[in-house]
């Protein structure tokens, strides 16, 4: 997939006029159509109007290629922390409203519980020996200032989450750092929880959480790895057509991003695809075949050493080495019988 052409696709092309002279020419294009200019993004010509101009080092500077599938990657995961913000931030407020109102609470279950009680032991059910009704019997017992405590560190751990949202969807340096780390301090305690009881969710979630540490360790090559934040953004720069090395006079390797190396030669519109093309070189003019040379002397007024003419309508015999039997030659249909000797 290309993502720059698809980026361009979605919010449109990324058209700049540098008012270096050098810049200029690689980035526009007279055409029988038009002038057009080369997107920033995408790198192909279109022919539409800039909508900014002056310096090229005040150029936008657009993300390219791998730059934008990082970027998706970076929402993804931002998508995925706003999800636990909004379920660690439900159960703070739940479990706050619950330390203000246990008491109440505690007399509306044991009179609910009452009512259900004859239906239970119809159908042969203790709910006072039931592990669902002890366990909820046990958050009665809580104190208020613990439940406090563990309301307070839900909504910690609920705006650690958002924090980790916003970064991660602005793509920006500091909220790498801070999802890496906070994924990775957390990652004991989900450890913990699985050798404690283990489900499938928790088991997907602790997956998760260890891959997006290592993708951001790696691929943003934060602490140092792989060169640290001067490498990646080398990287980001070389990238762009008019900061980094695909300046004027270079041609990226391997693809049709870079800027095309200076000359002369004009482009021109296909009419057939619509896309600028240089028109290709002047191809050198291809050169008769040298006449074969012949064992023997010339015939027919041919000098020695040079095979003879043949006649049109008549078919060569071929030359016989010495002391092998003559050829026989085959007539085709259309080969008169006058060519024949």
């Amino acid at each position: 997939m290309d993502w720059s052409r698809r980026a361009c696709s979605r919010r449109g092309h990324v058209l700049y006029e540098p008012a270096e002279q050098a810049y200029l020419d690689q980035v526009r294009a007279d055409t029988a159509l038009g002038t057009a200019w080369r997107c920033l993004r995408c790198g192909d010509f279109v022919l539409d109007v800039p909508t900014g101009s002056g310096p090229a080092a005040e150029a936008p500077m657009p993300l390219r290629g791998k730059a934008l599938r990082s970027r998706l990657i970076m929402r993804l995961l931002a998508v995925e922390r706003i999800f636990r913000f909004l379920l660690v931030a439900l159960g703070a407020y739940a479990v706050w409203k619950f330390s203000n109102s246990q008491h109440a609470l505690q007399l509306l279950f044991e009179r609910n519980l009452t009512i259900f009680k004859p239906a239970a032991q119809h159908y042969g059910y203790d709910l006072d020996n039931s592990s669902v009704v002890t366990t909820i019997r046990k958050l009665f017992t809580y104190k208020r200032a613990d439940l406090d405590i563990a309301a307070a560190a839900l909504a910690v751990y609920a705006l650690i989450e958002l924090f980790e949202a916003v970064g991660l969807w602005l793509a920006k340096r500091w909220g790498e750092y801070f999802a890496a780390v906070a994924t990775a301090l957390f990652l004991p305690v989900e450890v913990y929880e699985l050798t404690e009881h283990s489900t499938k969710f928790k088991i997907a979630t602790f997956a998760l959480n260890v891959l997006a540490v290592i993708y951001l360790l790696v691929s943003k090559r934060l602490f140092g790895i792989r060169g640290g934040g001067k490498a990646y953004e080398e990287e980001l720069t070389s990238e762009s057509l008019l900061h980094g090395p695909a300046g004027p006079g270079a041609t990226e390797a391997g693809g049709t991003g870079g800027l095309e190396p200076a000359s002369g030669a004009p482009y021109g519109s296909n009419a057939a695809t619509g896309r600028l093309e240089r028109p290709l070189p002047p191809q050198p003019a291809a050169q008769p075949p040298a006449a074969m040379p012949t064992a023997g002397n010339g015939v027919g007024g041919v000098g020695p050493g040079l095979a003879p003419t043949t006649p049109l309508g008549s078919t060569p015999l071929p030359s016989a080495a010495p002391g092998s039997p003559e050829p026989t030659l085959l007539l085709g249909p259309s080969d008169p019988p006058e060519s024949v000797v």
